[in-house]
């Protein structure tokens, strides 16, 4: 029939054609037209199977002769492409069921595996519905093979980077798995999430964010190599898998070749952005024999490095898992805490070195659990700022500390402490102000302790609710400075009220040789200088009273003048407002030193030179006229009494002349 449809076209401009014919001819323009576009093409076989038309552009690609063409079988030169089609039937299986069949994948017999088609065929029967042969259609697959494959690109890697993305990831581990089940290498599953990428975005913005990205997936494929598979998750979170029989002893090594390069300098569009990276590795199988496992332990490991830090790897052990168990059972439990009315607000006082009496107190809340007891706010406050109840629990002390300061003197204030996430949020300062306007409290009485965090996300937000805050009238202090980001242009920007000197300075400051004296003056000097008070946190012992007073402190907090109570408490204490606060420290807090002048020897090395000796205590002693220097500091050294007695002893500071020597064993 094809064959001779085409005949009709080869006489087409003939004075040969016939009106009857017309309606054969247009359909054999048809065919021509269709078979030079490359769409499709055609086939025609006898009852034996003997090709009787095949289209000319397809007899080339087999190599066929298009006189001789009648001679061949169709079955012997394609065959069924077994990538294609999961089935063990032939195409000589398909012929000879004299049935229709639609899209059989093939290809030519033998050849090029790269030519591939797709066939369609009915069986052809004469007018007494014998059976005549075949007649079909043929489709080019590598069209659509290309469509796939780059669905298939699309649908596995990250549009971004070009990195497998999480699908892909999960399938790579599923498969290798599976095969280490059957005997095969270890495989370590690394979890990265960049440090401080957040603040890029935040104040460069995602354009430059998302070319970093980039450069950072092409560090770690230049680390990694051939050694493993780099995905990218989501956001600033990668992954990497690595089968290799040696890894346990090197993924930590390459763990750390991963944080030094991603924690290089970066060049975005003329901006020199340096970020960081976290990592945490589980290693099947004995970290997890599942993806769910494995995947989870990962977490917990990056978690772990996070919390250790940033900037570091940590790999999975058992005791994080049940660290993880232990949060999320408290993070359950907080939930219900306010409810429940677990939580309580107890306050501690703040006195004046200038009057010693209370003019404020801090407020601080207590988990009193139903079954586990107290639960220390160092335990479960980070649990609740992770949870994200921080924003709750934070709301009702403010509340709470604003409806109790309400009933105590005028002239005694109350500071809360403020959450990162409460700071962050617009509507704190509405809720301050209800707060403050419910209670009928004045602003002025009302002290926001904010710590030096707020200013890691600085991109004008933290600006602007320093100035609704202090709109409103409350007073802002600096919470543990010291401790944390802050800089210098940050204090003298921001309209603090008062600095609070993180208790780890104060603690040990009394002791002779403390370089912590120092610095309380220099945070004392610049506070002045900027017209903020100072609080130093963590007064524990009277003598420290008029010490940190000395260093020009305005305020102490601290055990010395009671620990944190309930309201309660606070009302009877404050029934005799205006009378000095009664320090209730111990009274020393250092052991007496002997305040004489003697000289001695100091021998270190070898080499001897005479000093005088002031201040001896049972633990060591101030030397003065010595030549030591700073890098003497932590050198072992002999002083020679006159009397014939030698003590041994560590140089632990030197300062102009004078020394502190730290004996080895205590003097009698």
């Amino acid at each position: 029939m094809l064959r001779q449809i085409r005949h009709l076209v080869s006489r087409d401009n003939s004075a040969e054609a016939v009106p009857a014919d017309a309606k054969a001819l247009q359909l054999s323009r048809f065919v021509e037209a269709f078979e030079a576009e490359g769409s499709g093409w055609f086939w025609e076989t006898d009852a034996e199977g003997r090709i009787i038309y095949l289209s000319d552009h397809v007899c080339r690609k087999l190599m066929i002769d298009a006189v001789r063409r009648s001679d061949i079988v169709l079955a012997d030169i394609l065959e069924v492409d077994p990538h294609e089609l999961a089935s063990s039937r032939t195409l000589r299986f398909h012929l000879s069921t004299k049935a229709a069949f639609r899209n059989v994948p093939v290809r030519i017999a033998g050849g090029d595996t790269n030519i591939a088609w797709s066939i369609t065929g009915r069986p052809k029967v004469d007018e007494r519905g014998e059976f005549e042969g075949y007649i079909g259609s043929g489709s080019d697959l590598a069209e659509r093979r290309q469509s796939q494959a780059a669905i298939t690109r699309l649908a596995y890697s990250d549009a971004l980077t070009g990195l497998a993305n999480r699908e892909r990831m999960r399938g790579t581990l599923e498969t290798l798995l599976f095969t280490r089940q059957s005997g095969f290498q270890p495989t370590a599953l690394l979890l990265l999430d960049l440090d401080r990428f957040k603040a890029v975005n935040d104040t460069l913005g995602h354009q430059m964010g998302d070319e970093l990205l980039k450069q950072v997936a092409q560090r770690l494929q230049r680390v990694i190599g051939y050694d493993g598979v780099v995905g990218r998750l989501g956001g600033d979170e990668f992954q990497v898998i690595i089968a290799n029989d040696t890894i346990r002893m090197r993924v930590e090594a390459l763990s750390q070749n991963v944080i030094a390069s991603i924690s290089q300098p970066y060049s975005v569009d003329g901006n020199v952005i340096t970020i960081g990276c976290s990592i945490g590795i589980a290693i099947a199988p004995e970290h997890g024999q599942s993806v769910e496992n494995l995947v989870r332990n990962a977490d917990l490991a990056l978690y772990a490095a996070k919390d250790q830090g940033r900037g570091l790897h940590h790999v999975y052990s058992e005791d994080l898992l049940i660290e993880a168990s232990r949060r999320r059972e408290m993070e359950d439990d907080l939930r219900h805490a306010l409810a429940n009315d677990e939580l309580h607000v107890v306050y501690q006082p703040v006195v004046s070195t200038v009057s010693e009496r209370i003019v404020g107190y801090e407020a601080l809340v207590r988990w009193q659990h139903t079954r586990r007891g107290v639960i220390s706010p160092a335990e479960f406050i980070p649990v609740a700022e992770e949870a994200g109840l921080i924003t709750g629990i934070g709301e009702w002390v403010l509340r709470t500390a604003i409806r109790d300061c309400a009933r105590w003197p005028a002239g005694i204030r109350v500071a809360v402490n403020v959450s990162p996430m409460q700071f962050s949020n617009p509507k704190f300062p509405a809720i301050v102000a209800n707060a403050l306007s419910t209670a009928s409290l004045d602003p002025s009485r009302l002290e926001l302790e904010i710590t030096e965090s707020v200013f890691l996300n600085d991109d004008g937000r933290t600006d602007r609710m320093f100035k609704a805050l202090k709109h409103l009238g409350v007073r802002l202090a600096l919470d543990d400075f010291g401790t944390g980001y802050s800089a210098l242009g940050y204090l003298k920007n921001a309209p603090f009220d008062k600095i609070k000197i993180d208790q780890s300075f104060v603690r040990g400051a009394i002791q002779a040789g403390n370089r912590n004296a120092a610095i309380i003056r220099a945070i004392v000097t610049l506070a002045t200088t900027f017209g903020m008070e100072t609080t130093a946190e963590g007064v524990e012992h009277q003598d420290e009273i008029a010490f940190v007073r000395d260093l020009g402190c305005s305020h102490i907090q601290g055990y010395v003048y009671g620990r944190p109570e309930r309201n309660e408490h606070v009302l009877t204490a404050l029934s005799g407002y205006g009378d000095p606060a009664a320090a209730v420290g111990h009274k020393v807090s250092r052991a007496p030193r002997e305040k004489v002048i003697r000289k001695a020897r100091l021998n270190k090395g070898g080499s001897r030179e005479e000093v005088v000796i002031r201040n001896v205590s049972k633990g060591g002693a101030m030397i003065e006229g010595s030549a030591l220097t700073t890098s003497d500091i932590d050198t072992d050294v002999l002083i020679e009494l006159l009397q014939g007695q030698i003590r041994a002893g560590q140089v632990r500071w030197v300062d102009e002349g004078k020394a502190g020597i730290r004996f080895c064993e205590d003097a009698d």
